[in-house]
Parts: C-alpha cells; sequence; structure tokens
C-alpha cells in the first residue's frame, strides 16, 4: 500500500457556482480551461507562462500525465503532474511526479471538489506544496508561495463561477 505524501503548506478557496455538478466538473476536467491562467503572460508570473502538454488521456483519467513548460524571469521551468484520483463528478486530484523545476514551490498536490446543492454546486480548489530545498529559492518560497498558491486556486475558482454566470 501507497502512503499519501505529505505536504508542509496548504491553501483552498470555495465559492457556490451557478451549474450542475457534472456540468461544473466537466469544465475544470479540462485542465487546458481549469489552468488557461497559467498560459497567459500575467504579473504574478512576472510577464511568464507556461505551455500544457498531455498523454493521450488528455489528464481526464487516473494516471493520465500532464507536463507544463516555460519560462520565468529567463528561467526555464518545468513540471510533470500525474493524475491520482479521478471521480466524476465530484473530485479530481493530481500531483507532481519526479523533480519539479519550479521557483517558489517544489512538489504539490492540486485538485477540487465539487458538491452538490440543490441546483447548484459548491466548489472547492486545493493546493498541498512544499517550500524548495534550495537556499535561495526556500527564502523566495516562503515570501512568494502563499501569494502565487492564493493566486493560482483563487483564478480557479473565479473562472469557473464566471463561466457560469
Amino acid at each position: 500500500m501507497m502512503t499519501a505524501q505529505i505536504y508542509a503548506c496548504h491553501h483552498s478557496n470555495s465559492a457556490g457556482v451557478h451549474a450542475t455538478p457534472a456540468a461544473l466538473f466537466e469544465f475544470l476536467d479540462d485542465l487546458v480551461r481549469l489552468g488557461a491562467h497559467m498560459e497567459k503572460p500575467s504579473m504574478m508570473m512576472m510577464g511568464g507562462s507556461m505551455t500544457y502538454t498531455f498523454d493521450e488521456a488528455q489528464g481526464r483519467a487516473e494516471n493520465s500525465v500532464i507536463r507544463m513548460g516555460g519560462r520565468f524571469l529567463g528561467i526555464t521551468l518545468f513540471v510533470e503532474e500525474v493524475v491520482t484520483e479521478h471521480y466524476p463528478p465530484r473530485r479530481k486530484v493530481w500531483e507532481t511526479r519526479g523533480k519539479p523545476r519550479l521557483i517558489v514551490i517544489d512538489a504539490y498536490r492540486m485538485g477540487f471538489e465539487v458538491t452538490p446543492v440543490g441546483e447548484q454546486s459548491n466548489l472547492r480548489v486545493f493546493i498541498d506544496y512544499d517550500l524548495p530545498p534550495a537556499p535561495v529559492s526556500r527564502i523566495l518560497g516562503r515570501l512568494f508561495a502563499p501569494m502565487y498558491a492564493r493566486w493560482c486556486v483563487g483564478r480557479m475558482v473565479e473562472d469557473a463561477r464566471r463561466h457560469f454566470q
């Protein structure tokens, strides 16, 4: 039996969404839409962005592989993720595999949970993460990882809410 990775840090964001759990899960299950905020240059990414590549399951099944790569202030970034839980229309979780090349966070687990509330849904998006081990990155992580985590999960929740308004 595999033991679950324990992460040092956590952040989540929740909101009501005017959609059925099935419709909301279908929207969120498309990681290109869910992670659209990462593909656009933004202040949080200091003008950088990430691009996605997927295996044949497109990140929509357990054990599906997602790769993200990009640049941030001239530094090449890369992370490989694997979907560890895929339970439509309730829950999806993915986490890093191997050694991520990121700046303010290291290994992480992300996911979302959809709970029916009448004709609507409650959405909770979360990230559990570790700070990078390298001294300079660890300092940057202590300063900026909480802000980045809030931004990332907040954007996912807000993008879903906006889509179904």
